[in-house]
């Protein structure tokens, strides 16, 4: 036998590789970029439609998001009834503080850019406070907002109070009115300053509500009657007789004691 015969024959298999040997797990990666992209899609959309005071609360939240979720309570961004009230803590307060200087700004800027509300120069007073944004309505001697010892509410403040309805029923805050008179004596019995002041706040919330603000908005109605006088030095000047529309933080949202508390006195401010 021939010696070439016993040589050894290598016999060399090659394996076919399937189909995912030439792409792998790709496709999983570019689908997974996809979906993530339709979701941030969807996001930018939802929030171009939100009012000015989510989107704020969302660029608050990107640029420190432990804002949101220190302290007790906490509630979100979103203007539902679950996150009307804020965490209560030193940074939230901040921001919803700076968040209401905007809000403040374009008050004054509406109010002093109507011709109708000319005769309201200096008696509307716009302030921002850790209590909120407060907005006085100072009367003056002849009744400017309300007609003397009335609740008859005039006409250009109907107009007024809608603007202010539409500017701040667009924000989460809660609202608390309160109506203050002066100490001047009101001739007949049986109606005081309690009644008068309670019943102006009354009429300024109905308003309020006709006009723009949200249900539910509405935290507080108060009457202090003449028991907080804007000037104590002077307590017969009309400037004590106004009604005050508070944009509460979560600090100035806190429950108050009745101020009715330490019983009635014998007059009505005008």
């Amino acid at each position: 036998m021939d010696d070439d015969s016993l040589t050894p024959v290598r016999i060399v298999v090659k394996k076919k590789r399937g189909h995912g040997g030439h792409h792998g797990g790709a496709w999983k990666v570019a689908y997974a970029d996809f979906v993530t992209a339709m979701m941030a899609l969807f996001i930018v959309l939802w929030i171009v439609g939100q009012s000015s005071a989510v989107k704020q609360a969302i660029a608050a939240y990107f640029k420190d998001p432990g804002v949101f979720s220190q302290g007790s309570g906490g509630s979100g961004i979103l203007p539902d009834g679950a996150s009307r009230q804020q965490p209560a803590n030193g940074k939230a307060i901040a921001m919803e503080v700076e968040r209401l200087k905007v809000e403040a700004r374009k008050i004054e800027d509406t109010i002093s850019g109507t011709p109708a509300f000319s005769k309201f120069k200096d008696k509307v007073q716009v302030t921002v406070t850790k209590e909120g944004l407060r907005i006085d309505l100072v009367e003056n001697a002849t009744g400017l907002f309300f007609d003397v010892g009335s609740t008859q509410v005039k006409a250009e403040t109907i107009q007024l109070l809608s603007v202010i309805a539409q500017e701040i029923g667009q924000l989460p805050n809660k609202v608390i009115i309160e109506g203050y008179t002066d100490a001047r004596p009101y001739s007949g019995t049986g109606y005081t300053n309690w009644e008068l002041s309670t019943e102006r706040a009354n009429m300024a919330r109905k308003i309020l509500e006709e006009k723009g603000l949200v249900k539910d908005q509405i935290l507080e109605v108060r009457g202090f009657a003449d028991r907080n006088l804007k000037h104590p030095d002077k307590p017969m000047d009309s400037s004590n007789r106004r009604v005050s529309i508070l944009v509460a933080t979560s600090k100035g949202a806190a429950p108050q004691a009745s101020s009715q508390d330490g019983g009635v006195p014998n007059k009505a401010g005008n």
